[in-house]
Formats: C-alpha cells, sequence, structure tokens
C-alpha cells in the first residue's frame, strides 16, 4: 500500500503517455504508441524506460492528427496489443501513473487493458493549472516556459513532442518544476493527491484531451528503451536561468 504522508519522491511513481488512433474511433480507437518512465527520487529513470509502437491489426487511415509515419505498413511490424501488455502491467500495477491530463490516456489504456491496476492517477495538467504556472497548461507550452525542453531531447534522444516517449519524458521532468514551485519546503504525496489525483473510475469517461496540438511525427523502434542519459539537465542538477516563477505556495504547518 503506497504511504500518503511520506515524501513524494519515495512515491512508486511512473509517467506515462500514449497516441491512440482517436476517440472519434469511440469503442475502436487503438493504442499505436505507448512509454512508461519510472521515476527515482523524484527524477525520470531512462535507464527503465519502455517505449514502443502497437499493431492495432487494422489499417489506420491517414488523419490530420495522426503522424504520418504512424502508417499501417510500420505498425505492422510492430507487437500485438497482447505481447504489449506483460511490459505494461510489470510497469503499472500498483503505481501511480503520472502524465498530462492523464484522464485520456488512462481511458484508452483501460479500455485495451482492463486487468492493469495502477494504484492511482496524478495529473500534472491539474497541478500547473492549480498553481497557476505558465500562461498556456499544453504540456509543450509548460516545458518550453519553464526551460526544460533541452533537457527532454538530451533524454528522449530521436523523439519529438506528440511522440510518447517525448512526452512522457517531459512529465517525468515537469512534475518536480512544478512540485519545487508549489511546495518549495517540501510536499508528501497527499499533498500532490489533494489537487491533482484523478479518480480512477472518473476519468475513465475523459473524452478531449486539452494538449489539442498536432505535429508532424515519426515512427520509433518497437521495443525501444530510451538509452541513459548522464549528461542531461534535470530539475535536481542547476537548471538553465529560469523564467519569473509563480508565486510560491509553502506547505502548511503540521
Amino acid at each position: 500500500m503506497t504511504t500518503t504522508t511520506a515524501d513524494w519522491t519515495t512515491a512508486p511513481l511512473v509517467a506515462l503517455d500514449l497516441e491512440g488512433s482517436g476517440a472519434q474511433d469511440h469503442d475502436n480507437e487503438a493504442i499505436l504508441e505507448i512509454a512508461v518512465v519510472p521515476l527515482t527520487a523524484g527524477q525520470p529513470d531512462t535507464t527503465r524506460s519502455y517505449c514502443t509502437l502497437i499493431n492495432p491489426g487494422r489499417t489506420i487511415r491517414r488523419r490530420p492528427w495522426i503522424s504520418p509515419g504512424l502508417t499501417t505498413a510500420v505498425l505492422s511490424t510492430a507487437p500485438a496489443p497482447a505481447d504489449v501488455e506483460p511490459q505494461l502491467a510489470a510497469r503499472l500495477n500498483e503505481k501511480i501513473i503520472v502524465g498530462h491530463n492523464v484522464g485520456v490516456d488512462w481511458r484508452l489504456l483501460h479500455r485495451r487493458y482492463p486487468a492493469i491496476t495502477p494504484a492511482g492517477l496524478l495529473d500534472t495538467l491539474r497541478l500547473a493549472r492549480h498553481l497557476k504556472v505558465g500562461t498556456k497548461a499544453s504540456l509543450t507550452a509548460l516545458t518550453s516556459q519553464l526551460q526544460l525542453t533541452a533537457g527532454i531531447e538530451c533524454h528522449a534522444a530521436g523523439s519529438q513532442p506528440h511522440r510518447a516517449l517525448w512526452d512522457t519524458i517531459a512529465v517525468a521532468l515537469l512534475l518536480p518544476v512544478l512540485v519545487s514551485a508549489g511546495w518549495p519546503d517540501g510536499a508528501n504525496l497527499a499533498d500532490l493527491l489533494a489537487v491533482a489525483a484523478l479518480d480512477i473510475d472518473a476519468a475513465e469517461s475523459a473524452q478531449n484531451p486539452a494538449d489539442a496540438e498536432q505535429a508532424t511525427l515519426f515512427p520509433a523502434p518497437s521495443g525501444y528503451s530510451a538509452p541513459s542519459a548522464p549528461n542531461c539537465w534535470s530539475p535536481s542538477s542547476p537548471p538553465p536561468p529560469p523564467p519569473t516563477p509563480p508565486t510560491a505556495r509553502k506547505k502548511p504547518p503540521g
């Protein structure tokens, strides 16, 4: 059982992002790509990251919101959903999934893999809005304003915004920055859950992602694990000069 009174960095957190065929497919919506990056001591552990394309077993029509690289031909060589499930279950069961507008990811993940049982959901979009960080709430806008882009690109070499690995690393680097802004004296897991948790059952019905930006994307190898990037900047090392920080929110006594 997860202890919510301990420092948040000790919690079993995993950042996640997935790319799907689109909510317009309704019950036939497919996961085309997914990435999972665990957080160790509050930082992304890229040595244990997991990213893979997934073969939906059907034709994927070209649409404006789907990467030209995520074609039927490319996806046909990727593992089937059933082959990916053991990898996902091992990484997500009893963990707290962290994502940006994570309810949208969970809705599709739960539909395709109902046996996966995370311990909870933590939304960086909800956290950023609560703390009033940034002028725009999308993941790419926030990470750009907080000058995290170089670190993301270093950890997610070969990826780009709106691909699963890039967005997952972005979430993993964004979370500690948001926590530091909101709780400069430190926070426990309960502090974060109080303002940014999503109810798992309610989140299943989420429909519209907040970050509606689209980009030209490219395929990543199936089963790709991001290489370790020891020289990349992370929030625990001195960052480049930051933008004007948001108003600090001190941890309440007790």
